[in-house]
């Protein structure tokens, strides 16, 4: 029985890795995408005298997508706000209960997040952004993706956590 949740965590832990990497590479080419949009604002407002309609909020959803998704992503890494040295300096059982304690803060924030964002998103779906064709609902689409992955990595922290003598990372 043991072999199995073994087995299990490791496939958990698998997926759960891959889907981290895949919001940093999201939120990395979302960053890399919005210098290119804003680039080419500027570019298209003083060189062309011709300002785009669209480059405003493309900007705007590109930034939503690098911040939600670099969020989640520092979540799983645990790289996320908390207090390690108060962590790192307790007894290995209270360290165990300021973990949970992270990890419950982080599950509930990012619940809301998720929740609230797939409310807007529906809310906003059928409202056009202002200089595109995209829906309204889209940009928070971002804010839904990255409260869902927050609150699963620290439901995932809360069910196997750190080692009572690990060090905080």
């Amino acid at each position: 029985m043991q072999v199995s949740e073994t087995a299990n965590s490791s496939l958990t832990d698998g997926v759960l890795q891959r889907c981290a990497r895949l919001a940093l590479l999201v939120a990395g080419t979302a960053l890399v995408s919005l210098a290119a949009v804003q680039a080419w604002q500027v570019i298209a407002r003083y060189l062309l005298n011709d300002s785009p309609g669209w480059t405003e909020p493309l900007a705007l959803l590109l930034l939503n997508t690098a911040m939600s998704l670099g969020a989640a992503a520092a979540v799983h890494q645990r790289a996320h706000f908390g207090f390690p040295l108060l962590v790192h300096m307790s007894p290995p059982k209270v360290r165990r209960v300021l973990e949970a304690f992270s990890s419950l803060v982080v599950l509930a924030l990012g619940s809301v997040l998720a929740i609230g964002g797939v409310t807007l998103l529906f809310d906003g779906w059928g409202v056009r952004m202002a200089g595109t064709v995209l829906p309204q609902g889209l940009m928070f689409l971002p804010l839904t993706l990255g409260g869902t992955l927050m609150a699963l990595f620290a439901l995932a922290e809360l069910v196997t956590p750190r080692s009572a003598t690990a060090e905080p990372r």
